[in-house]
């Protein structure tokens, strides 16, 4: 089961999980998500990275998360255009109560135009 919050549903999230350690997340681009430069503003696609890997996880029966994040390192590799931005999520390792992940994400060409990593603490 994925997360469920307004902020996910407000963003247009649509997720999809390729198996248990890779997860995918399309975001459908909308103008108020674009910065004065025209392209997808950084804090959108923090977002969908972040969501993406804190979703490898599975929500608890209720949507509620099981996971936070502890550390969250983006690199934009090249500006952000399209109707759509994809992310690739998977696990790299799991121990006990971190778990480390790494997400990329592609443009509607394709293209990557950021890679993310992330810490999440999961409590046992």
């Amino acid at each position: 089961m994925f997360i469920k919050q307004p902020f996910d549903e407000f963003l247009g999230f649509e997720y999809k999980k390729i198996d248990d350690n890779n997860l995918q997340i399309s975001l459908p681009v909308q103008d108020l998500f674009l910065n004065s430069a025209g392209v997808v503003h950084g804090g959108v696609i923090s977002s969908l990275a972040d969501v993406a890997m804190s979703n490898l996880i599975p929500a608890n029966e209720n949507g509620i998360q099981q996971v936070l994040t502890v550390d969250l390192n983006v690199s934009f590799l090249k500006p952000a255009t399209g109707s759509h931005l994809i992310a690739n999520a998977q696990i790299e390792k799991q121990g006990r109560s971190l778990i480390h992940t790494e997400c990329s994400i592609f443009n509607d060409k394709q293209e990557l135009v950021a890679k993310s990593k992330a810490i999440l603490f999961h409590k046992p």
